[in-house]
């Protein structure tokens, strides 16, 4: 199974393909998905990029974590898992 991270302070430039080139630097990307807004579809500024092994989130997490991509400083940790909200009305 792989690891799943988080990908802050993402430049609204950013695109998934960017995203996941980016990420490649430090191994296999199994999957790269910027957060949208529903009603417009502009970038929420954040993201999740998936790797194949616990040892490739690593290095990505080591190499990335404070890096410039696209003129922001990416905020990269391990992401955690949804927490169940109540409906919005």
């Amino acid at each position: 199974m792989g690891k799943k991270l988080y990908v802050g302070n993402l430049s609204f430039d950013t695109n998934e393909e960017g995203l996941r080139d980016y990420f490649s630097q430090a191994g296999s990307v199994e999957s790269a998905v910027i957060i949208t807004d529903r009603m417009t579809g502009r970038s929420k500024g954040f993201g999740f990029v998936e790797y194949a092994t616990d040892e490739e989130a690593q290095k990505a997490i080591e190499m990335f974590d404070g890096q410039d991509l696209d003129g922001r400083n990416l905020k990269v940790n391990e992401a955690r898992p949804k927490e169940d909200r109540p409906p919005r009305y």
